[in-house]
């Protein structure tokens, strides 16, 4: 597909996630006030053009530094957290005011990692959200930075932004940012800008390898987190472009006049929405190391994973919670959700199937992880240790 021909995809494009970060809200730490405006102003004017846009907005602790009279994002995380409990008030308040100017009704949403990590809790959003659009009303999301564990946060609004994505089964993903796009190499302060990626057709490891990290005194993300966000919407079936929010019109440029700003990174494959839900959302509670049978019975055959595989179980965890299978090198092929707790776990290491109920003293089925329950992760480049992967 060349670049006019993906560009026309966006455009056609009917729901829409737009996530705007903390360096783009805020200038010098004071927030913008103008860019509540002109957000207000484009997604209006595509939602009268039929669109369905839901908005994730940072900017919370931005808001709530200044208004306690810091000149810094807090020092600790109860500071933070503190920050962002006084903040999400005035950055929902700039959003109400800025939208009643343009007649559209909009609706506060917070969100944890640890709510989504529950399916059950994960579809009753899905349907809040989707019913929201179906009034009419712009969802607001953000992260609940105010009572979210810091081990287990999504810990920055790109990846958030690709949950959101995948819990609505939207088209497209734009990340507004204080960069034009993704160049070949990361630009620095003085010299000419290396050349901009306009197009992305696979996240190789050369894509990786143009990205560098975040100098926001109040972002958490930065351009890896952007990557991980566009595999995440990659995999749900949906592009993303990644642009400047200094760019005048640069939604409705991009999503309704198709120009070529910013870089495109291509759909892919789409996984059912449980599968990415498991690969992207939830957070592993241990690890399975499986021998080199077992990870080719996964990767080749499809199979369930049973207990003979397993080498050794690490974590605590139990019945349905989400565990990584990694292989002898520690690198993540699959996760599921388990059907015996961690005690169990490590007594049936090695076992055959047959000797289940003899160790246990029960038995609730053969397979450790059944392969409804399980998705391949081989080539989502997660980190070796997913167990600390926000």
């Amino acid at each position: 597909m060349n670049n006019q021909e993906a560009r026309k995809a966006v455009v056609d494009s009917r729901r829409i996630v737009v996530k705007i970060g903390s360096s783009s809200l805020t200038e010098n730490g004071n927030i913008r006030d103008e860019i509540f405006t002109d957000l207000a102003r484009q997604i209006s004017a595509l939602k009268s053009a039929g669109r369905e846009v839901i908005l994730v907005s940072s900017g919370a602790v931005a808001a709530g530094s200044r208004a306690l009279g810091w000149e810094n994002a807090g020092n600790s995380v109860r500071e933070k957290q503190a920050a962002a409990a006084v903040g999400q008030i005035h950055l929902m308040e700039s959003y109400r005011r800025e939208f009643e100017k343009f007649d559209t009704s909009i609706a506060q949403v917070l969100v944890t990692r640890t709510g989504l990590d529950d399916r059950e809790r994960f579809i009753n959003a899905r349907h809040t959200l989707l019913h929201l659009l179906e009034l009419g009303v712009v969802p607001v999301v953000n992260e609940n930075d105010a009572v979210s564990p810091e081990e287990i946060r999504f810990g920055d609004n790109d990846n958030l932004s690709a949950t959101v994505l995948n819990l609505v089964s939207a088209d497209l993903l734009i990340i507004l940012t204080d960069v034009d796009g993704l160049h070949v190499a990361k630009p620095e302060e003085g010299q000419s800008k290396p050349a901009l990626i306009e197009i992305v057709d696979a996240i190789d490891e050369g894509v990786e390898a143009a990205c560098g990290g975040s100098i926001s005194t109040f972002g958490s993300g930065g351009m890896v987190t952007k990557l991980e966000a566009a595999r995440s919407a990659r995999h749900s079936g949906a592009a993303t472009v990644l642009c400047s929010s200094h760019e005048p019109d640069v939604l409705l440029r991009v999503a309704s006049e198709g120009e070529n700003l910013g870089t495109l990174f291509l759909a892919g494959t789409k996984l059912k929405s449980r599968k990415h839900w498991l690969a992207f959302t939830t957070h592993p509670r241990g690890t399975l190391t499986l021998d080199d049978g077992a990870v080719k019975a996964l990767l080749s055959n499809g199979n369930s994973l049973l207990p003979p595989g397993i080498s050794k179980v690490q974590g605590e965890f139990g019945v349905g919670d989400t565990v990584s299978c990694v292989d002898i090198k520690g690198s993540e092929i699959a996760r599921g959700l388990i059907g015996y707790d961690a005690a169990a776990a490590r007594l049936l290491v090695g076992a055959s199937t047959q000797e289940i109920e003899q160790r246990l003293g029960y038995s609730t089925g053969d397979e450790i992880i059944h392969r409804d329950d399980l998705v391949l992760t081989r080539d989502f480049n997660f980190q070796s240790d997913p167990t600390k992967r926000k």
